[in-house]
């Protein structure tokens, strides 16, 4: 998963944006060239620098082409407002809505990224731990 696409992203159930990103995982691609025409490429967010573009002085400082060259390969995508969260497994981003959801896959891949969850977002890591469900089913 590109940065950029945090851009577009909102929760499917109470359609909040912008998501909070955790990036676990990522990969370096130095060949990747950025050649849009123009900067900032992200319209409303810029999940590489955590910060809404219009929020920033110069938005056509920001660093675009750094962006683009990295991948995501294993993270989080979190909601502040529902406390849902979504995987990032194998650079895809599984933003499902709850009756979608494979719970018991969800749940295995929770316990495989705990460890650096607690050490990448300690803030939300407990919440998502302890709750344990990828969603909360009292909210539906």
């Amino acid at each position: 998963m590109k940065y950029r696409l945090m851009d577009v992203l909102a929760c499917p159930y109470d359609k909040t944006f912008p998501l909070r990103l955790v990036v676990l995982k990522r990969t370096e691609h130095p060949e990747r060239q950025y050649t849009w025409p123009r900067k900032p490429f992200c319209e409303e967010y810029c999940a590489y620098r955590d910060l809404r573009i219009k929020d920033h002085p110069k938005p056509d400082s920001l660093p675009c082409e750094e962006c683009h060259k990295w991948e995501i390969e294993t993270g989080i995508i979190y909601c502040p407002s529902c406390g849902r969260w979504y995987p990032i497994i194998e650079e895809i981003p599984r933003m499902l809505p709850d009756e979608l959801r494979n719970e018991k896959e969800e749940l295995h891949f929770l316990e495989s990224i705990s460890e650096q969850l607690k050490t990448y977002a300690p803030d939300i890591a407990e919440k998502i731990l302890r709750e344990g469900k990828p969603f909360n089913l009292s909210k539906k």
